[in-house]
Order: C-alpha cells, then structure tokens, then sequence
C-alpha cells in the first residue's frame, strides 16, 4: 500500500452497512426511527426536569446533563450515516472524520464519567441521607460536571492529535458506520503503536476508574440497604438507584459487548453491530427506563403533555 501524506489525503470510506443497497432503505427508516426517539425522548427529560421545581435537586441535575449528552452522543454518528445512505455516498472527508471521532469521543467519556458522578450522588443519598443537601450543594455539582467535560476533552484531543501525526496509505476503508478510533488508527501506513499504546492505558485508566467507584458506590449502598430493618424502606431505598443501576447495566454490558466482539470475532458486521447497541440504542433506552420506573418524572411529563 502507497503511504499518502496527511495534507493529500482528502476522504475516507465508511463501509458500516451500506454493503447491500437491498437494505438501505430498511436501514435508513430503523436508524432514522431510533435517532428521532432519541432526540425526543431525552429532550423530553430535560424540559420535564426544568419544568418542575420539585425535580431541581442534584439527581435531576445530573440526569438532565446525561440526556443531553446522550442527544449529542448519538447526533455525532447517525446523521451523517443516514445522509450518505440518502445520497449513496460511503465517503466522509479527513477533516470530518477526526472531527466525527473527537466528539465521539468527548461524549462516550462524558457518559462513562456523569455514570459515576450519579452512582456517587446516590451513595450520598442512601449512605449519609442527613448530610445529602450539605454535601451534594449546587456548587458541587457544577463542578463535577465541570470536571467530567474538562477530562473527557482532553482525552480526545489527545486521541485526536495523536492520530493527526499518522501516516495513511490509498486504502482508506473503515469497516463501520462512524469513525471510530481504532479502525481509523488500522488504515494508518505508519507505526501505531503509540496510538495503541496511549489507548489501552487511557482505556484502563478512564474507563476503569469510573468503574470502580460505580461498584465502590454501590456496594456500600447494598450494605446500608441490608442494615435497613423494614422491608418498606428497603424497598423506598432500593427504588431510587433502580432506574440509574439500570441505565449502568446497559451502558457497561453493550460496552464491554463492543470490545469483545472486535476482540474474539474478525466479523465486522458483529463489531458494527455491537456498536449499534452501544451508540444508538443506550442512548434511545434511556428516557425510558427513567420515566417508566420514575414516578417524578411521569408526573412531570404527564404535566408537559397532558
């Protein structure tokens, strides 16, 4: 393969399912159903959040950034594949690849991190109830916020850059529908293995810190739940991580699912369909498990639609 310098190379080819355009038009309609109940579905938490006094506390608060995030997460791949499915295209330019993979990047962090900062919010919640207000003050939070977009975007510029500093050759296919970091990092012509180095500890770092202060959190929430006498207030307590252990559950198994499919399997279609789980249909799931296990925020949508 012909290396191309990094200032001739004009486009890559995302290959993901265009491959038999007897199912385009399936594909377009399923990914354009689940995009738009996506978008509405979290937005509809964010206006149901702000629209209701009584759900301006510091779980809502979170919950508010993690729709967004999710809205803006799914918005980075799905409608730049459903446009070229619409014109025929596979090609999306340099310029617009790194830029598709930077903020897919900044988003799928922003979700792994607010996860955390949510576990963490309900530990203090079922743990230390007393001092919950005291702890969890709106100062706090922003700042916790704060921290999760500042980590999660240098993280990707440093993915970014560093896949700036490579070498591609003339076969510039992604065997996906999005740029994703590491198939773009395998059409490089030049060595990767700092690339790939910088990723796997990023990846243990980054993804299994927050990890293990969700199952930090969560195991000290089991145990004050076990400590509670009444089968009622086990029950109160219980419910009020359920939907947020839910949406974790989700987040992390379709997660690890992507991971394992690319590392057990050479079926792409496999990888891009984990992928699928992973991007697309989280994000989509979500406004569901919170409105359908959470009574505040039925009442508040009830008010909105109704």
């Amino acid at each position: 393969m012909e290396p191309w310098n990094d200032t001739g190379l004009s486009e890559f080819f995302l290959l993901g399912f265009l491959e038999d355009p007897a199912l385009q038009p399936v594909i377009f309609g399923l990914f354009l159903s689940m995009y738009l109940v996506t978008v509405a579905g979290n937005l509809l938490i964010i206006l149901a959040i702000f629209s209701d006094p009584h759900l301006h506390t510091p779980m809502y608060f979170f919950l508010s950034n993690l729709s967004l995030v999710d809205v803006c997460f799914t918005s980075t791949t799905v409608p730049k594949m459903l446009v070229n499915i619409e014109i025929q295209s596979r090609a999306i330019s340099y310029t617009g690849c790194i830029t598709q993979m930077y903020f897919y990047l900044v988003f799928a962090g922003l979700d792994n991190f607010l996860l955390a900062v949510m576990a963490y919010d309900r530990f203090v919640a079922i743990c230390h109830p007393l001092h919950y207000m005291v702890i969890m003050n709106p100062r706090l939070c922003v700042q916790l916020v704060l921290v999760s977009w500042v980590i999660s975007v240098l993280h990707a510029l440093l993915h970014s850059l560093m896949v700036l500093q490579l070498t591609f050759c003339t076969d510039l296919e992604i065997h996906h529908f999005f740029c994703e970091l590491k198939q773009v990092t395998h059409t490089a012509c030049s060595d990767t293995f700092p690339n790939e180095l910088i990723l796997y500890f990023a990846s243990v770092l980054l993804g299994g810190g927050p990890l293990a202060g969700i199952l930090y959190s969560y195991s000290k929430i089991i145990s004050s739940i076990c400590a509670i006498s009444s089968a009622q207030g086990k029950h109160k307590a219980f419910s009020t991580c359920a939907s947020h252990l839910s949406v974790i559950s989700l987040f992390y198994c379709t997660g690890l699912g992507v991971y394992f499919s690319s590392a057990v399997t050479q079926n792409r279609h496999s990888t891009a369909m984990a992928s699928v789980m992973y991007t697309v249909v989280t994000p989509m799931l979500n406004p569901f498990i919170y409105s359908l296990r959470n009574t505040e925020i039925k009442r508040a949508l009830r008010h909105i639609l109704f």
